[in-house]
């Protein structure tokens, strides 16, 4: 009689067990860990106000995630700090950096005294590619003019209504009141 015993038999009883196991440790990790790539979940804190297309935002620790849209169109959600209650959602418009960023990078656009910092522009880890919002035609009127610099508008009806940002037609607005046709090049060939 054999009296050794093997504790698994079989190939099919080792790929359950380490299945299970794979299972667990993947349960195991910390929530933050596992974010999904694809809504580039980044977490921004300040503690200042902070000025995005159509509010200042108090204060506080805040969420920038990319909508999860069937629409062609670059669409930044702004969530609290636990990411309960959607705050607002942007249209913004892609953007190019030459050299891809290994942490996350929010751009604030000049602002004149008093008046709180505005993020311009969001570069997720690792892409090349990110988000320039899309400001209310009526601020973006005062912010060029102000800061002596084009900014990028919609129609105040469209972007007062999440439902209509997705059609919203997009133009720069010059400091001296003018709209024209936006036309970003696209990235420099390698």
């Amino acid at each position: 009689m054999n009296k050794s015993k093997s504790f698994l038999k079989t190939n099919n009883e080792w790929l359950v067990l380490i299945s299970c196991l794979a299972l667990f440790c993947t349960l195991a990790l910390p929530s933050e860990m596992m974010a999904d790539k694809w809504d580039q979940a980044t977490q921004l804190t300040s503690s200042e106000p902070i000025e995005v297309p159509g509010q200042i935002l108090p204060a506080g620790s805040y969420w920038l995630t990319l909508a999860d849209t069937d629409s062609d169109r670059n669409m930044v959600q702004i969530w609290n700090a636990d990411r309960t209650h959607l705050i607002t959602t942007i249209l913004a418009v892609p953007d190019y950096v030459q050299k891809t960023p290994d942490k996350s990078i929010i751009n604030f656009a000049e602002r004149p005294s008093g008046q709180p910092e505005a993020i311009q522009s969001w570069f997720y880890p690792g892409n090349n590619f990110g988000e320039e919002f899309v400001y209310p035609k009526t601020r973006a009127k005062q912010l060029a003019k102000q800061t002596g610099r084009p900014v990028l508008s919609m129609p105040d009806e469209q972007a007062s209504n999440a439902a209509q940002i997705k059609q919203a037609s997009i133009k720069a607005v010059t400091p001296s009141g003018e709209e024209i046709a936006l036309q970003k090049s696209p990235p420099p060939s390698k």
